[in-house]
């Protein structure tokens, strides 16, 4: 019988585009936005516990945030624009651990998703325009995701979600008569949606 005792360990992941990316030393070489698109169309938000027929998926949840960090200023750069899309992008390969879970591991795990979204930056040349103040900007947006998901898709009450998420305020403009739809879509649309705003933002 073999043995499995000498066997070195993998640290890297295979992609369905042939792509091997290292976890522990991921190089910009190694992305494809197809693999980031499909990895990301099939994790789910909320642990899964959403309305609805189809997993809120964090494709999805990555296109919301780009709309809203465009709500908060409309004349956010096509680059500011990507990174939003993108904020989300190492869970392709990480998943998405729930906030409360990923203070429990602590700061290693944040080093680790870093260092992966660093990559994901340099290869579609982004790293350089997002700086500290779009990363505030993105992760304001982020927040204001966070709520109005809570609200419409995972069961809280209004009132509940304001203990624990951020509403927008006036400083962050005019929601109120915002046409707000939260609808989880299936794998697939999810997917190309996705694909075609980066392609949008990419080629414009």
């Amino acid at each position: 019988m073999q043995s499995h005792v000498n066997k070195p360990k993998r640290a890297w992941q295979r992609m369905l585009s042939g792509r091997r990316l290292d976890l522990l030393n991921p190089k910009s070489s190694d992305i494809e936005i197809e693999d980031i698109a499909h990895g990301l169309a099939r994790v789910a938000r909320w642990n899964g516990q959403t309305s609805g027929q189809h997993g809120f998926s964090v494709a999805e949840h990555s296109l919301f945030v780009t709309d809203i960090l465009l709500k908060i200023k409309p004349d956010a750069p096509l680059s500011w624009q990507m990174g939003a899309l993108l904020h989300d992008a190492p869970e392709y390969v990480i998943g998405d651990l729930i906030s409360p879970f990923k203070a429990a591991i602590g700061a290693d795990y944040k080093v680790f998703e870093l260092r992966i979204l660093d990559a994901i930056y340099q290869r579609f040349a982004i790293a350089s325009e997002i700086t500290e103040e779009v990363e505030k900007l993105i992760k304001r947006a982020d927040e204001i995701s966070a709520f109005y998901e809570a609200v419409y898709l995972a069961g809280f009450s209004i009132d509940e979600a304001k203990l624990y998420f951020s509403q927008p305020t006036e400083e962050d403009g005019d929601f109120s008569q915002w046409p707000l739809t939260l609808e989880a879509l299936c794998v697939a649309q999810a997917e190309a949606e996705f694909l075609k705003r980066f392609h949008h933002l990419n080629e414009s």
